[in-house]
């Protein structure tokens, strides 16, 4: 008995409140049962401090899940984390290459496997990473993963933004698909595919350039200035990796200068080229709608009273600008000419070191606009425009013809 008053006094000081010692304790099970329970929330309470210590948590806290891979087309799988690593998975699958879109990389017992190769993209899952640079490079290794006729398998963390992105570019080149059809046919085998907002964006891009990158095109000019836009906001200055995107001087001397150029209208110094001009819609004019029928003929035709043709008028609109389509003409001039922004140029001092500033033409030292690479301009139009290199209309003249092209700044 002594041992018992013992064994039930030690379990009762070492419980904390609340703890339950009320079991029977006239047996050395009942003893061990009360030891045990306190020991359990003695070790949860240890691991709800150790938690809190954490503060933050980390991708190691979160599970991927069981093993998710889904059969796109012939050969091409879609999947998560867990499928990637999952060695049985892999061999009963006949998986030959993998994807890995993702912010680290694979195992090393997996990308070293003998019968495995491997591809690693990293990247994050937010809407203003840049994938699109990326897309290219996929594609070609899911083709000749599959031209090899092997099994390819592309993942990111869930298999659901990431690598779904890559699946869908694939799917868009492979078979001349538009964005909305290709997620389409990609959701029917796996239905939680989701590319983030941002990648979205950048796989409509990537279609709309003919799924290949083209350095020319103007949006992807715009893309490029904006990504460009979030370095600087970042560093405070044009991170090397896109010196590219300042242009050559229009002013020396080229073997096929262009005919329509942009000049100071002081000393009359070229400026800008007509390629280098980033053109934007003027929103004022896209709101208004085209011509409407005549509510007149409507209501006797119809033999309806005037407050019915109204409401059928305000249908009828409705449904022609949901189908509504500029002419050449038409889209020729809704083109806002109320600021003239262009990409940044050579001539333009200290763009690559500032985060916004004046620009002064470079002979004459006259003020002819201004750039900002973060905060952006918004047009007289409506229009915000960001990463903003713009040119006053009245600071400088359009010339048709280019004579006299300096050789020297």
């Amino acid at each position: 008995m002594q041992v018992e008053c013992n064994s039930t006094q030690a379990a009762t000081n070492e419980s904390p409140a609340g703890a339950s010692t009320s079991a029977t304790v006239g047996t050395s099970g009942a003893s061990a049962k009360c030891i045990t329970t306190t020991n359990v929330n003695k070790s949860s309470k240890q691991q709800r401090g150790a938690l809190k210590d954490v503060g933050i948590l980390k991708r190691e806290d979160f599970d991927g899940g069981p093993v998710s891979l889904d059969e796109i087309v012939c050969g091409l799988y879609l999947g998560n984390l867990t499928a990637a690593t999952h060695m049985m998975t892999l061999k009963i699958y006949r998986i030959t290459h993998i994807l890995t879109l993702d912010s680290v990389p694979l195992p090393q017992h997996i990308t070293e496997a003998s019968f495995l190769t491997t591809k690693y993209v990293q990247i994050s899952d937010m809407k203003k990473e840049d994938i699109l640079h990326h897309l290219d490079s996929c594609t070609e290794f899911i083709e000749s993963a599959l031209a090899q006729e092997g099994n390819v398998l592309v993942h990111c963390y869930y298999g659901v933004s990431r690598s779904s992105a890559a699946v869908i570019a694939f799917i868009m080149k492979s078979r001349h698909l538009d964005y909305q059809a290709a997620f389409e046919m990609v959701r029917k085998r796996r239905r939680f595919v989701q590319p983030n907002i941002g990648f979205v964006y950048q796989l409509k891009l990537y279609g709309s350039m003919g799924c290949k990158i083209d350095t020319q095109y103007q949006p992807y000019k715009i893309y490029r200035l904006r990504l460009a836009g979030d370095q600087v906001l970042k560093a405070k200055i044009l991170p090397q990796s896109f010196n590219s995107l300042i242009q050559a001087d229009p002013a020396v001397t080229q073997e096929n200068p262009e005919p329509i150029v942009y000049r100071c209208r002081k000393c009359r110094r070229v400026l800008a080229s007509k390629a280098h001009i980033l053109q934007h819609d003027n929103r004022s004019l896209i709101t208004q709608t085209p011509p409407k029928a005549s509510g007149s003929n409507i209501a006797s035709n119809n033999g309806t009273t005037a407050p019915q043709a109204s409401r059928l008028l305000e249908k009828i609109a409705v449904e022609i600008l949901k189908t509504y389509t500029p002419t050449d003409t038409e889209s020729q001039s809704l083109v806002c000419r109320n600021i003239i922004f262009v990409e940044p140029i050579a001539w333009m001092r200290n763009i690559t070191h500032n985060t916004q500033g004046r620009l002064n033409c470079p002979k004459c030292e006259q003020k002819v606009g201004n750039f900002s690479w973060i905060n952006g301009c918004q047009c007289p139009c409506g229009e915000v425009v960001t990463p903003a290199f713009y040119l006053i209309p009245s600071r400088v003249e359009l010339s048709k013809a280019v004579q006299n092209v300096q050789t020297t700044l």
